[in-house]
């Protein structure tokens, strides 16, 4: 990583990234379907045959994160294996299987005047993207920014700079084989992006919660809470909060967090879940406000579906909930009445990933409200224009 000592030095560097970027937006702009899903497949093909470079690059970064004492669940976030790199190559093939998102008519209309008028979808220009350290980022925001004619300025997290250098490499491979601008997709090597003066699309965090219903199937719950939790802790869609209907907290929650202690999670309850299951620790205020990221989960027994929305309304942070319940009608107000980016009925909040929404890849969810929300795809990193074709029509 790169350390800049002094402030005029880190503005021309982001002066010069952001310089060769905007050279590069008409190219991207104007660039056909063929040119990006050519460079996307060929830096899918270079993600692959440079895996033993992109792993050891890695590997230095582990070994940097381990000598900081860094949590388990965050290496094993920072880390990069075989399949890893594999899924990161499909995920740039998925992306460009895409239909192409941009020149895509979003409406049209005619006015009495004659003004043929039309709603047309083009790219945002240059995107600067903050992510973690989570190495697939740097492919996925790339690739996704390919797809949509888009310039991206990244900057990932300082501990996973190695390996983003090494794939960054990939995918600029990519580009010049498909005669695009090689400064479309950049990577920022210093520890700062807070002078670049263009978008940032940011994901903020994922305070996610699994609320068994009183009409929640056993089965479907143990299933549901485990994954939410357990499959991979460090990840935005796993589930932080467990609330459990005070009508099932003996029936469904025990078992519940007997599963969850099995496999290695640490139970934090309030009074209600202490007193049916004395191995939790007490939950305090700040467990609900907390997003782990490793192995822990509040619990919390709560008195119906009003009392459990309210909850998430909160303390959530409009990411993902899920609602495990056999009742179609509060599954249905669930989903309506909680503001989240996706709500779930039945199923595990670690389904919140673009690839899992078919998108391909995704490089955050967004939680706002005024563009992208959910899984941001390439179709979300577009904009649009309006088209107005006339025959001389002047206003009055």
């Amino acid at each position: 990583m790169t350390v800049h000592n002094s402030s005029d030095a880190l503005t021309a560097e982001m002066m010069a990234i952001g310089a060769a970027a905007r050279d590069a937006v008409r190219a991207m702009r104007e660039a056909g379907d063929e040119a990006k899903t050519k460079a996307l497949r060929v830096a899918a093909a270079a993600i692959r045959s440079r895996a033993a470079e992109i792993m050891a690059a890695n590997q230095g970064d582990i070994e940097a994160a381990k000598a900081v004492n860094m949590p388990a669940p965050m290496v094993d976030r920072l880390m990069l294996n075989d399949a890893r790199i594999e899924a990161m190559a499909k995920g740039i093939e998925d992306v460009a299987a895409l239909p192409d998102p941009v020149g895509r008519e979003l409406a049209r209309w005619s006015r009495p005047n004659g003004l043929d008028i039309a709603r047309v979808s083009t790219p945002i220009g240059v995107i600067g993207i903050i992510y973690e350290s989570r190495p697939n980022v740097t492919a996925d925001a790339g690739a996704l920014a390919l797809k949509s004619g888009n310039v991206a300025i990244l900057r990932g997290g300082s501990d996973s700079i190695r390996s983003a250098g090494a794939i960054h490499a990939a995918m600029v491979e990519g580009l010049k084989a498909a005669g695009l601008p090689e400064h479309a997709i950049q990577v920022v090597k210093t520890s700062v992006i807070n002078e670049a003066r263009v978008p940032v699309l940011a994901h903020l965090e994922g305070l996610c919660h699994v609320y068994l219903h009183s009409a929640a199937d056993l089965e479907k719950s143990r299933s549901i809470a485990l994954n939410a939790k357990m499959r991979r802790t460090s990840v935005c869609g796993a589930a932080e909060t467990l609330l459990i209907d005070r009508a099932v907290l003996t029936s469904h929650g025990v078992p519940v967090l007997e599963d969850l202690a099995k496999a290695g999670c640490e139970i934090r309850g309030d009074e209600a879940v202490r007193a049916v299951y004395p191995a939790a620790k007490p939950a305090t205020e700040e467990d609900w406000k907390t997003e782990y990221l490793d192995a822990i989960i509040a619990v919390r027994a709560v008195d119906g579906l009003e009392q459990a929305i309210a909850h998430i309304e909160t303390y959530g942070s409009h990411h993902t909930d899920s609602i495990v319940t056999e009742d179609a009608a509060a599954a249905e107000n669930f989903m309506n009445s909680v503001d989240s980016a996706i709500v779930l009925w039945n199923a595990s909040t670690q389904f919140a990933d673009g690839g899992e929404f078919g998108m391909g890849a995704e490089i955050g969810i967004g939680t706002g409200k005024m563009h992208a929300r959910g899984p941001v795809g390439a179709e979300q990193l577009t904009t649009f224009k309006y088209v107005v074709r006339g025959n001389g029509q002047t206003r009055p």
